[in-house]
């Protein structure tokens, strides 16, 4: 979490409230400061920001300025009440920035600190005293008010590749923060984003198949970014996972995002952002958990200057963690640390440099449980929630990924930059597993499978981007164009077989495994050029966005165990427009159309001649909606309505083994989001979605899509008195019914579901001044323990039919120290 420390005080009367607006794009300004006089302030040379500030309210804009800028200012309310700014748009040094922000207001400021500024009249020469603590004499040994930063939930970049305020952005994005997370006890990407409008969660029960994170974005499965790279998935099980340890947030972008990602699904994407070091000199922490089903965790964080300027800095953090999964016979462990420098302190050229390795010994069971005995009841009533279905000596899961990140940053002057990362990682994934097959062979003895894979991929990802700010007489452009390209390079062996029948009552999970029989035997490479421009453009309060791209796509892929190829050479061109009004008021209505792409394996059929490679899927949204942000504030509320169309799906012709490609599926819905993160002292998260997805070719819902869902989690900590510091919450998931596919009887519907989480938190330097920087905090997910089945994967043409338990009460308590 980047965050800094800023100490200040007062005690005049009229100075009722204060108001701290702190918060940085990527790195905040340290150090502390003491009483300040309106002393002149020493020349300071400053990098050039990109603003994107409209015309609004004073108090507001000043918000919108500490984030974009890095900036820590301090106002008194009375001064701001009835003020309105002009607002600034452009690549300016934050000073300048500034003082066009306030013209006309009257106002000027007076620089406190190296990255903190005060907003006062141009006669006043304040002071800024010791404050007064429940009536308490006003010295030096007075309490005095820590704020830790953070970049605001209100700004995103997965939209437009650009720090903009939500409040402008014409496309539906969630922001996680890493307090949020933290707040609710968060220990994987499936936990993270159960709160947010649209997700259909948990398609592995939540409680299992925790190695992979498997959930539903408006009914489509979406790819994760890290770092603005997309984390390619494995040739089968080869997949890696990010330990959500190393966020500092979660981005997730709703609808087609390809114009500036390339390939991509229709329901969106997830954009990760890994902890990188901060311009605080020196800081760190350091966190243990403990839990049910014999829960561990250690994580540590520390980092600061390498030299005493700042112009290298570091960061080292890790966790050691593991515990057994609410199956029996198995469990989990891991091992990961995360190295990171960055060059350049904070002039106009910098480099991070960012390194990971993690290694999974162990990592839970990818089975479920027949639907038979689980979301219906059979014979012998119901199996219960901690039945594993594979067998305990033959099961592995052993996965170790490494990867190294550069992120170049240059400013060529006010007006021009220049970006670029990139990132290589390896993954290893060796397997073997036991799974049920869906049914049964007798009464009570459960029919199984075995496989094994061995699976290696490298992976490769760039993207660089020239951004530039362009003014037309009264219209200003933020332009953007970009480039990019990934590469895939990976191989998988895979053997498959029947494995002894289980009885249900009487389980043997250490049964003797017949040899399996060969399954995979292939590589593939793959190749992805992309090109995009974009232009941001801004005529008063009115904001238009147009994004186009080509991309080019290729791969080729080789099978062994028959010696056939198959090669796909494509391309695709995506693009992307929006408008968007935000009056002074808070208010912004918008519209966009977006569209998408994803490539597809398979042969189509073509009569008795050649059979030529499918191309793309291609997906279309139009999306309208309102947002509203109460000035000044961090509250936020959205409300959208989108349609999605995704043509060119693959539908089977017969049973030739070859496609066509005239599938049509739809996803329609409505959403609405509330977020306040904190205000008044109080984290708030609530969404509501209604989805309806439907695919032509089979006149039914997608596979595990579910009809919407329903989420509120807030979050109060108590500001004064004798229970100072301690914060307190809970909030309720709600899922509706899910499509869980077919049995000869007819559609499997998951039933809806509601369960119940709670969090405490304290800090323990309100109780003793010794014990500064210690905090503790508890989470309970699935207070009630409410027994209920998340989804179901069920196939009538094979048979088959299985389903997932959701998570099971699980109760976890830490302890940190943090400086």
């Amino acid at each position: 979490m980047v965050r800094t420390d800023w100490t200040f005080s007062y005690s005049h009367a009229r100075w009722v409230r204060r108001v701290l607006l702190l918060v940085s794009s990527t790195m905040l300004g340290g150090g502390g400061i003491g009483a300040v006089s309106a002393t002149a302030a020493p020349a300071i040379a400053f990098a050039a920001k990109s603003f994107q500030i409209s015309p609004q309210p004073l108090s507001n804009a000043l918000t919108t300025f500490g984030i974009q800028s890095g900036w820590q200012i301090s106002v008194p309310d009375a001064l701001t009440a009835t003020m309105n700014s002009p607002g600034v748009v452009g690549s300016l040094t934050p000073d300048v920035a500034l003082s066009r922000l306030l013209a006309g207001t009257g106002l000027t400021y007076q620089l406190s600190g190296a990255h903190s500024v005060i907003i006062k009249k141009p006669s006043a020469n304040i002071t800024l005293d010791p404050v007064r603590v429940r009536g308490e004499s006003a010295d030096a040994s007075a309490e005095q008010v820590i704020v830790h930063g953070e970049k605001a939930s209100t700004i995103a970049s997965s939209a437009t590749k650009t720090s903009t305020p939500l409040i402008e952005t014409a496309q539906s994005v969630t922001v996680i923060s890493r307090q949020e997370m933290d707040v609710r006890g968060v220990l994987n990407l499936n936990q993270a984003v159960r709160y947010t409008a649209g997700i259909t969660a948990d398609l592995r029960g939540g409680g299992v198949g925790t190695r992979y994170d498997q959930f539903l974005l408006r009914g489509f499965q979406a790819p994760t970014f890290l770092d603005g790279l997309k984390l390619q998935s494995g040739l089968r099980y080869g997949t890696s996972q990010t330990d959500t340890s190393r966020l500092s947030r979660i981005e997730i972008l709703k609808g087609p995002a390809s114009a500036l990602y390339g390939q991509s699904s229709p329901g969106g994407l997830v954009a990760l952002s890994s902890k990188l070091p901060t311009d605080q000199k020196f800081y760190g922490s350091i966190n243990t958990t403990g839990g049910m089903f014999d829960l561990y965790r250690v994580d540590a964080d520390v980092g600061g200057f390498a030299t005493k300027n700042g112009m290298i800095r570091y960061r080292l953090y890790g966790t050691a963690n593991g515990q057994h999964s609410q199956l029996s016979e198995t469990g989990s462990r891991r091992f990961s640390i995360s190295p990171s420098i960055m060059f350049g302190g904070d002039g106009p050229t910098t480099l991070t440099l960012l390194g990971n390795y993690q290694y999974d010994p162990e990592n839970g069971a990818y089975g479920g449980v027949p639907m038979v005995g689980s979301l219906t009841r059979a014979s012998f009533g119901y199996l219960p929630r901690n039945f594993y279905d594979g067998d305990a000596s033959y099961e592995k899961y052993n996965r170790r990924q490494g990867a190294i990140t550069y992120i170049f940053n240059h400013r060529f002057d006010k007006n021009w930059s220049f970006s670029t990362r990139g990132r290589y990682d390896d993954t290893k994934v060796v397997m073997r597993n036991v799974y049920d097959s869906g049914f049964y062979s007798s009464a009570d003895t459960l029919a199984r499978s075995a496989y094994a894979t061995n699976e290696h991929t490298h992976n490769l990802a760039f993207d660089s981007q020239f951004k530039g700010h362009v003014s037309t007489g009264p219209v200003k452009h933020m332009m953007m164009f970009g480039f990019d390209y990934m590469q895939q390079n990976g191989s998988v062996n895979g053997t498959f077989g029947t494995a002894p029948g289980l009885n249900v009552l009487h389980p043997d999970y250490h049964m003797s495994i017949p040899s399996l029989s060969p399954w995979l035997d292939y590589s593939q490479d793959s190749h992805q050029i992309g090109v995009y421009a974009q232009d941001e453009i801004r005529f008063g309060n009115l904001i238009l966005t147009g994004s186009l791209r080509n991309d080019w796509y290729s791969s080729h892929q080789i099978n062994y165990r028959n010696g056939s190829t198959t090669d796909q050479d494509q391309s695709q061109i995506t693009w992307r427009a929006s408008g968007l009004y935000h009056f002074k008021f808070g208010l912004a209505p918008y519209i966009s159309y977006s569209t998408s792409f994803q490539p597809q394996s398979g042969t189509l059929w073509n009569g008795g001649g050649a059979h030529p490679q499918a191309s793309p899927s291609i997906g279309k949204q139009l999306e309208g909606g309102l947002k509203y942000q109460i000035p000044g504030t961090s509250v936020l509320f959205s409300v959208a309505g989108f349609h999605i169309e995704q043509s060119n799906v693959l539908v089977s012709f017969g049973n030739t083994g070859y496609y066509t490609q005239s599938g049509l599926v739809h996803s329609d819905g409505f959403e609405f989001e509330a977020h306040a993160e904190p205000y008044k002292n109080l984290m708030l998260t609530a969404a509501v979605s209604v989805q309806n997805v439907h695919d032509d070719s089979t006149g039914k819902p997608l596979l595990q899509s579910g009809k919407g869902n329903a989420a509120l989690f807030a979050f109060y900590t108590i500001p004064q008195g004798r229970m100072k510091g301690f914060g307190f919450g809970g909030g309720m998931r709600y899922s509706a019914k899910a499509y869980g596919g077919d049995t000869t009887s007819g559609s499997v519907w998951v039933p809806q579901y509601a369960v119940f989480d709670g969090s405490i938190r304290y800090d323990l330097a309100n109780a003793s001044a010794s014990l500064k920087g210690w905090k503790v905090s508890a989470s309970v997910r699935n207070i009630f323990d409410n027994d209920y089945v998340a989804n179901c994967l069920s196939y009538a043409s094979y048979g088959q039919s299985w389903c997932y338990y959701g998570e099971r009460r699980n109760a976890q308590a830490s302890i940190g120290y943090s400086w």
